[in-house]
């Protein structure tokens, strides 16, 4: 069968007819039983250069790749066919021995509870800590990393730890079952392996942040905050193409990276600039520091393992963004192959964002003052107890930035008086500590293909001939000219930036452009040099590394880091040393947050925030945001008074700006604007 769709892009999102024939050519090729499932299944995205070439209306090869497993077998296939010829055209055979297993799947849930309270040494395990109802018992399908233990290599496993829900209504995060882990296989549908490792009591007390008997009477301090654009958004879409002032790009969605973001590019002087081709957050790993016997494995990597776009948040009943709202659906693969439609899945607006610049000068009597504003492109997802919303925005002034908001609930555990690897949250509940890190994957293009990366910092002068007072100070550059140099860490001592330039176009005063990825520098994966997440999750060890591009190369720990032993992805992108100066170039940045959690975390935490940031440095010739109109508002005007506010509701010299918080208030706050 051959698809219907005709879509106008070669990185148009799949569609659910595209979906749809996708199986149906999988399935006619022999390939589809009744225990096939699809563990993904996505748009083959086609070769940059046949992109950049693509003119309106030519033709178009649409590819699909899948990934099949056999429930029953365990057998396993990488597919890839076309909907334009209604054909497969490759299927490789996954070693999962060697290579790592297809993506936990949400009928895994199903499976994993069927096994578990099926197996008497695990139900006995219950009866130990006074759990008889099994009914009330909530098993949690976890992703086992890799060990080397004797007997798991190539089998489809997941590591069960248990929590307890005492009615439907109660979120059992706040009852922990610990010193008890089921290892399960899901093709033999079995426990193969049970560590009862010491009997610890159950926190019984509710925490429920979703019952005002618990959270008490919602406060009436706070008047409404409205935010009105009365003439609509600034932004047009049309189709998968966003147009907002100077700015252009496709946005894509994706079953594994989830929200995508191509061909991002700047309108200068009436001239597309390109600055990125390519965007997505590859890959993330929540390792903990917990070595008990039930919790050492504990290390999730929530986008290779989970598919954190499968678990996109539909956003049609909350208030996500204040303002003019444009909503993009994601069309998703059931395992069965069938499309499912995510509504309200990707979330597009803008927001002010306070002054942007200012000055008021003493000679002239001059003074003048421009807004900043910013288009946010954003989703949440909700992988177990954790929700994470990504966010990227794009600024007047041609700054880019990303930002990870970590919220939900942190993953509990029974208090330990001195457990020095967890915080006491309540007098029965610990959160053991953890870390999110993140890797973003940054197809550069500034001002085309030939770019290269400098690594500049500041560096103090000694006191000496030329500098005999002492307060100097200047900063190198280094160039970074092959991948093995390019492996590089954060120094926020010296202000550490890397500026990626395009040593081909230079700019008014005779130098290369470029765009200076700015990181906040956290710490990095903290486990020890030995530890198995430090193989799998290598890419989490630096905060930088350059490659040469290839296509191939899309996932920072790569393709199936499901029980895969380590050494894929970066290491061995890396490994092969090419050259990386005016050349064709992905920027791969880690970045993230080092949790040891609050009370204040409790019952629900509030966001936490990490990302980077995209500044241009000498991409353009002045400052891009000269030509802003003044404000023109009848509230913004000389002489206001004290305390006086304009029509966003900020005060005058202070900065708040508006929040963007997926759920949490009624809908009709904001105006979703229509296709």
């Amino acid at each position: 069968m051959q698809s219907s769709a005709t879509p106008t892009h070669p990185l148009a999102r799949l569609t659910a007819d595209e979906i749809d024939a996708a199986r149906q050519i999988i399935t006619a090729g022999g390939l589809v039983t009744d225990s096939t499932r699809f563990a993904y299944l996505g748009l083959a995205e086609p070769s940059k250069d046949e992109v950049l070439a693509y003119t309106p209306g030519a033709p178009i090869d649409r590819r699909v790749r899948a990934v099949l497993i056999d429930i029953a077998t365990g057998a396993s296939h990488i597919v890839i066919a076309s909907l334009t010829k209604g054909t497969v055209e490759q299927v490789e055979a996954l070693d999962t021995r060697t290579q790592g297993q297809p993506a936990i799947m949400d009928d895994d849930l199903i499976t994993v509870d069927e096994i578990v309270k099926a197996d008497p040494g695990w139900v006995e395990a219950m009866a130990k800590r006074g759990l008889t109802d099994l009914d009330q018992i909530r098993p949690c399908p976890l992703s086992p990393g890799n060990f080397g233990f004797p007997g798991e290599e190539g089998r489809r496993l997941l590591r069960v730890l248990s929590f307890v829900q005492h009615r439907p209504d109660d979120h059992p995060w706040a009852h922990p079952v610990d010193g008890v882990v089921a290892y399960v296989d899901l093709i033999e549908r079995k426990v193969v392996k049970l560590i009862d490792h010491r009997v610890l009591p159950v926190p019984k007390r509710e925490h429920n942040h979703d019952d005002p008997a618990y959270t008490g009477p919602a406060r009436t301090t706070l008047k409404p905050l409205d935010i009105i654009q009365p003439e609509g958004p600034s932004f047009t879409v049309d189709g998968d193409e966003i147009t907002w002032d100077h700015w252009r790009l496709r946005i894509g969605f994706d079953a594994r990276e989830g929200l995508v973001l191509y061909q991002i590019r700047y309108l200068d002087n009436g001239r597309e600039r390109p600055i990125i081709y390519r965007a997505s957050v590859g890959e993330m790993v929540v390792p903990y520091g917990d070595p008990s016997p039930t919790r050492f494995w504990q290390s999730y990597f929530d986008i290779g393992e989970y598919l954190i776009g499968q678990q996109v948040n539909s956003l049609e009943l909350g208030c996500d963004c204040l303002g003019e709202i444009y909503y993009f659906d994601a069309v998703l693969p059931t395992t069965k192959g069938e499309p499912r439609v995510v509504k309200n899945a990707i979330c597009l607006h803008e927001e002010d964002f306070g002054v942007l610049w200012k000055h008021t000068d003493i000679f002239t009597g001059s003074s003048q003052v421009r807004r900043q504003r910013r288009l946010v492109v954003s989703y949440f997802a909700t992988i177990g107890n954790y929700d994470y919303g990504f966010y990227w925005y794009f600024y007047l002034d041609g700054t880019i930035q990303l930002e990870v908001k970590a919220t939900g609930v942190i993953f509990t555990a029974p208090h330990i008086p001195g457990n020095p690897y967890a915080s006491q949250i309540t007098d029965e509940i610990a959160g053991p500590f953890h870390q999110h890190l993140y890797n973003v994957r940054l197809d550069m293009m500034v001002d085309g293909l030939t770019n290269a990366v400098e690594e500049i910092d500041a560096v103090r002068v000694r006191t000496g001939p030329g500098n005999e007072y002492g307060n100097a100070f200047t900063r190198s550059v280094t160039r970074l000219r092959r991948e093995s140099e390019a492996v590089r860490d954060a120094h926020p001592g010296a202000s550490r930036v890397w500026k990626i330039i395009n040593p081909q176009s230079l700019n008014a005063i005779g130098q290369p452009v470029g765009y200076a990825l700015i990181p906040q520098g956290g710490p990095l994966l903290l486990a020890d040099e030995g530890a198995s997440v430090r193989r799998r999750g290598a890419f989490a060890t630096h905060h930088l590394w350059v490659t040469r591009y290839h296509p191939d190369e899309r996932y920072p720990a790569g393709e199936f880091i499901n029980a895969n032993p380590g050494g894929a992805g970066l290491p061995a992108y890396v490994a092969q040393d090419r050259s990386i100066d005016g050349e064709d170039i992905v920027v791969w940045h880690t970045f993230g947050i080092t949790h040891f959690p609050r009370p204040e975390d409790w019952p629900v935490m509030p966001v936490d925030c990490c990302g980077f940031t995209l500044k241009p440095i000498g991409f353009f010739d002045r400052n891009p945001a000269l030509d802003l109109p003044a404000v023109t508002s009848s509230h913004c005007h000389p002489g206001g008074g004290h305390g006086a506010h304009d029509h966003s509701g900020h005060e005058h010299g202070g900065h708040e700006h508006s929040g963007h918080e997926h759920g949490g208030h009624a809908h009709g706050e904001g105006s979703p604007v229509q296709p």
